[in-house]
C-alpha cells in the first residue's frame, strides 16, 4: 500500500468534510440570526396591535453575573464615628438610628436632596439609591447598590429615612450587604425589547400603555441564613393610558416575571 498516496488522500477529505463543517456552521449562525431577527420583529409588530409603545431603550448588555454577598454584621465600634445620632443595634444586623439634631433634605426648592445626607451620616451611605420618596408618610425607601446596580426589595439591603414637617431627618433604620462576589460564568441576558415581550407575553403589558425607562439591577434568587445570590433583573416602568404608573421586574436570563412585596413600614422590620 502506498502510504503517501493513502496520506494525501486523507488530507483531501478531511479538508472537504471541514470545509463542508464550516458551511454547515455558517448557515446554523445564518439561521439563527434570521430567527432573531424575525423574533424582534413580531416582539414590535405585537406591542403595536395593543399599541404599547417605547422610547429610548438602553443598549443591549450581553452578559452579566450571578452576585453572592453576606449579610453585615453591624457592631457599635464601626458606627462609632456616626455623628449627631444614637445608634441602637437589634440581632446585629437590624441599625436604628436617632438623630439627635434633626438635619434638612429640602433644598431651597422645597425639593428632597439626600446625597449629604447619606454622604455624612450614614454608613457606607453612597451605597444607596433612592427608589421611592412617600410624602404622606415622611419618608424615603433606598436599596442598597452592587455593581452600581439596585438590589430589588431585599429586606436585608435597605435604608428608610424618616422626617418631620420641617423636612429634617428625625431618624433611619439600615440594612445591607458586604462581601460582594461575582460567580459562575456570565450569562447571556435578555436584550430590553425581548424582555418587554416578555412581559408583553404574559399578560403584564396594558394596551395603550407606553415604556418611560428600564434599568439593570438585582434580585434576589437564593437565601439563606447569611449569605445570598443575586440574578440579573430588568426593572420595567410603565405609564399607563391614565397617567398612572407601574413597575415590572423580569429575571434577565430566565424571563421569568418576578413580584415583589412593597415593604410594610415597621419599626422591627
Amino acid at each position: 500500500m502506498d502510504w503517501n498516496k493513502t496520506k494525501t488522500i486523507f488530507i483531501i477529505v478531511f479538508s472537504i468534510l471541514n470545509v463542508f463543517l464550516y458551511k454547515l456552521y455558517l448557515d446554523r449562525v445564518m439561521e439563527t440570526q434570521n430567527v432573531q431577527v424575525m423574533g424582534k420583529t413580531s416582539i414590535e409588530e405585537s406591542l403595536g396591535l395593543d399599541n404599547i409603545t417605547f422610547t429610548g431603550l438602553p443598549p443591549a448588555t450581553k452578559d452579566s453575573s450571578y452576585v453572592s454577598a453576606k449579610i453585615v454584621t453591624f457592631t457599635k465600634e464601626q458606627t462609632k464615628n456616626l455623628e449627631n445620632q444614637t445608634i441602637d443595634i437589634l440581632n446585629g444586623t437590624y441599625l436604628q438610628s436617632e438623630m439627635d439634631i434633626p438635619i434638612s433634605v429640602r433644598n431651597g426648592k422645597g425639593e428632597y436632596a439626600f446625597t449629604e445626607f447619606l454622604s455624612k451620616y450614614v454608613r457606607n451611605g453612597m451605597e444607596y439609591v433612592l427608589w421611592k420618596v412617600n410624602e404622606e408618610e415622611q419618608q424615603a425607601l433606598f436599596f442598597q447598590k452592587v455593581n452600581n446596580r439596585p438590589i430589588y426589595f431585599s429586606p436585608d439591603a435597605m435604608l428608610v429615612i424618616h422626617w418631620d414637617e420641617e423636612g429634617k431627618v428625625t431618624n433611619y433604620e439600615q440594612r445591607m450587604f458586604g462581601e460582594f462576589v461575582d460567580f459562575n460564568r456570565k450569562k447571556d441576558l435578555l436584550s430590553p425589547i425581548e424582555a418587554i415581550g416578555s412581559l408583553s407575553s404574559r399578560g403584564h403589558l396594558s394596551p395603550n400603555s407606553k415604556i418611560v425607562g428600564m434599568k439593570l439591577g438585582y434580585s434576589t434568587l437564593v437565601q439563606l441564613t447569611e449569605t445570598q445570590v443575586f440574578a440579573p433583573t430588568w426593572h420595567v416602568r410603565v405609564e399607563l393610558k391614565d397617567g398612572k404608573m407601574e413597575d415590572h421586574f423580569i429575571h434577565a436570563v430566565e424571563g421569568k416575571v418576578i413580584e415583589f412585596q412593597e415593604p410594610v413600614d415597621d419599626d422591627h422590620e
